[in-house]
């Protein structure tokens, strides 16, 4: 059974708009292009993407983008308390990384990948430099 089975279709609609806006506006932060934007969130259909950029209470949440808007939020937000500089927080993101967890890519190109488990990844990564398991 899902973890999102208890999200009623009221309740998803209800949230629809809020959950998109926020991490658009979390992209907007990071300077993702609209095609890396479509990647993260697991967008195949520009006209879809493009709608929901205009009404963002358009948005269908299923489950699959209730649990990649969970990890981005969850990145973003890690972010914020391991580096309270927005300029360096934001930019950490594209920014080629040394550690072994991405082997000189950038924790997007991690996540570009295309698949939830590359978004857990990274939100997994900065869990366990915040000391979480």
């Amino acid at each position: 059974m899902s973890q999102y089975a208890d999200f009623t279709k009221e309740k998803r609609k209800e949230a629809a708009g809020p959950l998109i806006k926020a991490v658009l506006q979390i992209f907007e932060r990071w300077r993702l292009n609209n095609t890396q934007q479509q990647s993260l969130l697991g967008l195949h259909n520009e006209g879809t993407f493009y709608n929901w950029k205009k009404k963002p209470e358009s948005a269908t949440l299923t489950n699959d983008l209730l649990e990649r808007t969970s990890y981005i939020l969850g990145i973003w937000r890690s972010l914020q308390l391991l580096i309270p500089e927005e300029r360096v927080s934001d930019s950490w993101i594209t920014s080629p990384n040394s550690s072994i967890a991405f082997n000189g890519q950038s924790p997007l190109e991690r996540m570009l990948g295309g698949q939830i488990v590359d978004l857990a990844h990274v939100r997994q990564y900065l869990d366990s430099e915040r000391g979480g398991w």
